[in-house]
């Protein structure tokens, strides 16, 4: 077994202790973990694929004596939670007043679920528009106000993705602006989880990729942005996540029926989780806000990540120096990168990212993709300027406040459209 498989169990156990169900054939405890919120349980998945997952899990709950109603699943959320759905599965909550939400599927499924028993929760008594709590600790705030709480969600995770299943992360579509928004707060994380990493033997080899490249990006944005107190903690992530994805993305391209590379990328983005639990993500991830129209959101990060990895040049070199070396070690970067410095250090780690992304078929440049145009561009900028995504600016290990976004992010993603690190000018 990788050695960075046995690290990561022992992270992710050390973080959790015991409330988080993970490994390879899990899934039998699902009965117990749910009857522990409650014996009235509204199940919540999503598509045609995830019917013997679904099939499988009403089973345990009903062999646990947990009542699901009504008596069969809801269908859950389409890709990037469109708004739409996640008023349509808060109407379900109101109806049938479960004990519990149990939410089967992938992270749009599990933060439509979230978002739905918030909206359920205080929508009477702050708002039931879902854009009030878009943004950073809003929720918290209401249910301190209000002293209501929100209906418990026991998270199953389907896919190696998001971490949606440990995260105080809610992403929401608008759908008509092609525009996805954020709620940020610990008020929203699954009161339960559990992830079977053999469910993801089922899913397509570009969503597990996706969810790989979603791992890299989560770990090394936070550990860019690590504060000397995190520093420790979020190199253990990166390193360790970065190496599974090196490891085994390849393998379950090769072989999508290979257990053990699903259970290594299974991993790998619970370490993600864990990460953005820690740490704030930045750049990539704001900029994958604006191209959910485009590309899965994984790999939006993964274009973005090297292009704002040169621009964080100047405060991330040790943060480099640790991801250069694993990259080196898996044969992306010829370079000693110990013995590079400053930007020059910056673009072989960038160019390493790169050489990885290429090796399995993943877009490197936005040009890269169907359908990118100019127009794109100067939504990015426009949407990096909202204050619901201020956040991310202020995470950027080389902060920006909206009158820095046209002179420092604008070159970053005109560099990223056609893969030209020369266009990025450092702050």
């Amino acid at each position: 077994m990788n050695d960075s498989v046995n690290k990561a169990y022992t992270l992710l156990e050390e973080w959790k202790q015991g409330s988080y169900i993970f490994g390879l054939g899990v899934m039998d405890q699902l009965g117990e973990l749910v009857k522990k919120y409650g014996s009235r349980a509204l199940v919540i998945g999503t598509g045609r694929r995830l019917k013997p997952v679904a099939e499988k899990a009403m089973e345990y709950l009903k062999e646990a004596g947990v009542e699901v109603v009504p008596d069969g699943v809801i269908p859950g959320a389409r890709p990037n939670a469109p708004r739409e759905d996640v008023y349509r599965l808060e109407s379900y909550i109101l109806h049938y007043k479960p004990d519990c939400i149990v939410a089967i599927g992938g992270g749009s499924t599990i933060d439509a679920c979230k978002a739905a028993s918030m909206l359920a929760a205080y929508g009477e008594a702050y708002s039931p528009e879902i854009d009030r709590y878009f943004g950073t600790g809003i929720v918290s705030e209401v249910r301190e106000k209000t002293g209501r709480e929100m209906t418990p969600v026991i998270a199953v995770e389907t896919s190696a993705s998001s971490g949606a299943h440990l995260t105080k992360y809610s992403n929401i579509t608008d759908p008509v602006a092609g525009q996805k928004l954020l709620i940020v707060d610990p008020a929203i994380v699954p009161a339960a989880s559990l992830f079977d990493y053999e469910m993801t033997v089922s899913m397509p080899v570009s969503v597990t990729i996706d969810g790989a490249l979603d791992a890299i990006a989560h770990t090394f944005e936070v550990f860019c942005g690590a504060k000397p107190e995190t520093y420790e903690l979020t190199g253990k992530l990166a390193e360790t996540a970065i190496d599974l994805v090196l490891t085994y993305a390849k393998k379950v391209i090769e072989d999508p029926s290979d257990r053990k590379a699903r259970e290594a990328l299974g991993l790998a983005t619970d370490l993600g989780g864990y990460a953005i639990m820690v740490g704030g993500t930045s750049g990539a991830h704001q900029t994958s806000f604006s191209l959910v129209d485009l590309v899965a959101h994984g790999t939006a990060c993964g274009i973005m990540n090297p292009y704002y990895a040169v621009f964080y040049s100047p405060a991330i070199q040790p943060q480099l120096e640790v991801v250069g070396k694993v990259l080196a070690q898996h044969g992306f970067i010829a370079e000693d990168v110990s013995a590079l410095e400053g930007r020059a250090r910056a673009e072989a780690v960038a160019a390493g990212l790169i050489a990885f992304g290429k090796s399995i078929g993943a877009p490197t440049k936005l040009s890269d993709l169907q359908g990118f145009s100019e127009a794109y561009v100067g939504k990015i900028l426009t949407a990096a300027k909202d204050p619901q995504l201020s956040m991310k600016l202020r995470n950027m290990p080389v902060p920006m406040t909206a009158e820095d976004v046209d002179p420092y992010m604008g070159p970053v993603i005109r560099a990223a459209v056609d893969g030209d690190f020369s266009k990025i000018v450092n702050k």
